[in-house]
């Protein structure tokens, strides 16, 4: 059965663009196009599509209301098409807090050409978005209030030659947002690969960045990596960890797409198992495909722990459940247990290293 994708835009040439490329697809097609989300609403009663396009700006009622709306009524699986631009990006951020499964740039085109470079990209969103788990989404977002539980906070035992390097795709940005919210201000440092285009790294780092006590911000290569401080992948550039003398700095690299991706997990799993080996503690999150189940194997020959988040509290058990395939995980772990479990493991081998 073919997947119903409604597409909502205010724009003519896109919703035409839109559908000409969704109906190349042998296995999804579009069922409607409407202008406007009020005009979407009337066609979403009659049609029940399995997936919506979304646009973020649109005339009488803006995506983001149109969203937050229709995730506390109807919730279902949407894919946001936003502009790229600082606004847009911001905006999108936003988009996926409510409860969005992913996004679409639209791409800078005359006429119709720069759309049917997308094709591919479009089309795995909404193969992708057809299977999210629409509910559980919605749970992180409700949870993710800024409030750090008391449990959690500052714990001298933790030592500060560890490193937490995480990695997401789809879903992730609200799973990573709830797992930072739950780390004390003298944490280890944290490297995250998240998979996101150029252009919106930097506004989920800041928007990161105002609610959590750690400091988070996009990687710019050579940074000295400190406690209580995340560095994101940029969405165009390879994150690495790398070594200058005695300490741990970020890397970036121009290097073609790993599986796809560029960013990519396993870049950034591989250079932690060569240059932080048994100090790592590696964490696989929600996402669609394979990227980091190899290098997070290769984390775990280096002597790093590792974890993965559980099929429940995945949007998407795709990342997760390759790593595990691949022998690179220690504990499958809930979302909501995973930071409390990654806390204890740190303070138990640091309490294990002052007894040595």
């Amino acid at each position: 059965m073919k997947i119903k994708v409604l597409v909502i835009d205010d724009s003519a040439l896109i919703r035409s663009l839109l559908t000409e490329i969704i109906n190349s697809q042998s296995d999804m097609e579009v069922i409607g196009a409407a202008p406007d989300p009020l005009i979407a609403r009337d066609m979403i009663k009659q049609l029940n599509p399995d997936v919506l396009t979304l646009d973020v700006e649109m005339p009488k009622m803006d995506g983001l209301d149109f969203l937050e709306k229709l995730m506390r009524l109807r919730p279902m699986p949407v894919v946001m098409v936003s502009t790229l631009t600082e606004k847009g990006s911001e905006i999108t951020i936003r988009a996926l807090e409510l409860g969005a499964i992913d996004f679409v740039t639209k791409p800078k085109m005359s006429i119709s050409d720069g759309m049917h470079e997308y094709t591919d990209l479009i089309a795995d969103k909404i193969r992708t978005a057809a299977q999210a788990k629409v509910a559980s989404l919605q749970r992180q977002s409700a949870t993710g209030n800024g409030v750090t539980s008391p449990a959690l906070l500052r714990n001298p035992l933790i030592s500060s030659e560890k490193l937490l390097i995480i990695g997401a795709s789809t879903g992730g940005t609200e799973a990573i947002k709830s797992f930072l919210l739950q780390m004390p201000s003298d944490c280890p440092g944290i490297l995250i690969t998240q998979h996101m285009p150029a252009g919106f790294t930097k506004s989920f780092a800041n928007r990161l960045d105002s609610l959590c006590q750690i400091s988070v911000k996009e990687a710019e290569g050579g940074e000295r990596i400190l406690p209580g401080h995340a560095y994101i992948a940029p969405g165009d550039k390879h994150l690495l960890l790398a070594r200058s003398g005695a300490n741990y700095v970020t890397q970036l690299s121009d290097a073609p797409p790993v599986s796809r991706h560029k960013p990519s997990v396993d870049v950034l799993f591989e250079s932690a198992a060569t240059y932080a080996g048994k100090n790592v503690i590696g964490v696989i999150l929600t996402g669609m495909g394979k990227d980091g189940a190899e290098g997070m194997a290769q984390m775990k020959q280096a002597g790093a722990y590792n974890f993965a988040q559980n099929e429940e509290s995945c949007v998407v058990y795709g990342m997760p459940k390759e790593a595990v395939a691949h022998g690179g995980v220690d504990e499958v772990v809930h979302l909501n247990d995973l930071p409390r479990l990654v806390l204890d493991h740190l303070t138990a081998n640091s309490a294990r290293a002052l007894r040595v």
